[in-house]
């Protein structure tokens, strides 16, 4: 028998595969997926051998007592649906990103998975990618030199922006960013995803405490770049979905130089990963990768620069308000 019972909630492409990644472990059984869309359930539960699904998490969390517990519904439902889980005992919870629409409910998670010391992630998973993984260990290995600003380049601040958040965070070994200056612009009426309204385009930048900047750009392209480091010695280029995945130039390379990736986490996919990591550390104590409070850091840059956009000056952080200054700038007509 298995060390933790897991059971996923919301039976889509991304429950399917927080499924794959408990798969892949002999330390997880899962034991039970919910969803009110019965064709979902039924679907992750042929394929990854589940033996019960339920229209309604709150029934499968009081009836299997799951140890692990995956949160893959939309944002706005992620703080109920943790806290349920949270009160029927799990020690551990996936959960994917975004974390919330507004900031208080993204801090009340954050204090819901703390104070009650469940082991908590959300699915920032780029952190596991192997063309990541590489463009960090290049900039600890000072390939380029002292860094400068890291840039990332996406259709929106919210769904996109928080993994290039998270990323900058990951490049720069987590060190605290301090402040964040930003402008956003918006049609009337805007595009939604996952039930959020985003802004049309933006520019974002950070500052970190050890000096360094980070700049988010969104509505238009980084020239096929999605990731650029810049140095004081060269520069990295990290794209995300095409070849190559990964390139630099500085003083010591003949152009561009392709570092070989081979190796890293090869056999599995990020998600997979996420999810073995958050099982090895329930055995080990340790934080995982995307812990709640490394996906907290990333979460608030993107309502500063939302809040920043809204006073037109410089955010100090931590950020006070607990909405989000989009929406509330929606509502007053900012952009009509």
């Amino acid at each position: 028998m298995a060390q933790f019972k897991a059971a996923i909630i919301g039976c889509g492409g991304r429950g399917r595969s927080h499924a794959r990644g408990y798969s892949r472990s002999d330390d997880v059984d899962i034991v039970a997926c919910a969803d009110p869309m019965e064709e979902n359930a039924k679907r992750l539960a042929e394929e990854y051998g589940v033996p019960k699904t339920y229209a309604d998490h709150k029934e499968m969390l009081a009836a299997e007592k799951p140890d692990i517990v995956s949160v893959t519904v939309w944002p706005h439902m992620h703080l109920d649906f943790i806290r349920d889980a949270v009160e029927a005992g799990a020690k551990g919870i996936h959960a994917e990103k975004p974390m919330a629409p507004t900031w208080e409910e993204c801090r009340e998670t954050h204090r819901l998975a703390t104070e009650n010391n469940v082991v908590t992630t959300f699915c920032h998973q780029r952190r596991f990618g192997a063309r990541f993984v590489k463009a960090r260990d290049l900039v600890n290995e000072g390939v380029i030199g002292d860094i400068l600003r890291y840039e990332g380049y996406c259709p929106n601040m919210y769904d996109w922006g928080t993994h290039w958040f998270d990323m900058f965070f990951w490049y720069n070994n987590d060190e605290p960013a301090e402040s964040v200056l930003a402008q956003v612009h918006s049609e009337p009426k805007p595009r939604s995803v996952f039930g959020v309204d985003l802004e049309a385009q933006g520019v974002s930048v950070v500052s970190y405490k050890n000096g360094r900047k980070g700049l988010v750009i969104t509505g238009i392209g980084g020239g096929g770049c999605d990731n650029r480091i810049i140095g004081t010695n060269g520069v990295i280029e990290v794209i995300a979905h095409q070849d190559p995945p990964l390139r630099y130039i500085s003083s010591k390379t003949n152009g561009w130089a392709q570092p070989d990736l081979s190796g890293i986490m090869a056999d599995r996919d990020d998600t997979t990963c996420s999810v073995l990591d958050l099982v090895d550390c329930l055995k080990s104590g340790e934080e995982p990768r995307l812990s709640v409070r490394k996906a907290l850091q990333a979460t608030e840059l993107i309502f500063a620069t939302y809040h920043s956009a809204r006073i037109r000056k410089r955010v100090d952080l931590p950020l006070q308000p607990g909405d989000n200054a989009f929406h509330a700038m929606l509502e007053e007509g900012v952009y009509a």
